[in-house]
């Protein structure tokens, strides 16, 4: 492929019911934000990262997933139990399973309704 058809990133726009809540979770769920101007988080962990937006429609939110591919998805969703992130935000957090696509992950919603796929493949 040549250099300039080259890909180089690929971002979401998540939204936000409440920016400065869902801004405060993805802290507490391990994530962090790099920059936040007019609106928009740039919010990462490792080499992984999304747009976070102060915009809602609750369509939108409610049918947006993401998919968060970890290396060790027993031990991410042990430090986010731990850490109280249920109890917190009022959400839940699945158990990590086995799925028949070779990945085992676990789910939860954001407090906007987004739901997060966290998972490794196996």
């Amino acid at each position: 492929m040549t250099e300039q058809y080259k890909s180089i990133d690929l971002k979401a726009f998540v939204p936000s019911k409440d920016y400065d809540e869902s801004k405060a979770f993805y802290r507490d769920v391990g994530f962090s934000i790099a920059s936040d101007s007019q609106g928009v988080a740039f919010v990462h962990d490792g080499a992984c990262s999304f747009l976070l937006q102060y915009f809602y429609v609750k369509e939108l939110a409610e049918n947006l997933v993401m998919h968060f591919q970890v290396e060790n998805v027993d031990a991410w969703h042990k430090r986010r139990v731990d850490n109280g992130i249920s109890e917190k935000y009022s959400i839940q957090i699945s158990e990590p399973t086995d799925q028949p696509w070779q990945m085992r992950d676990f789910t939860f919603h954001d407090p906007s309704g987004v739901l997060w796929r966290v998972g490794q493949n196996v």
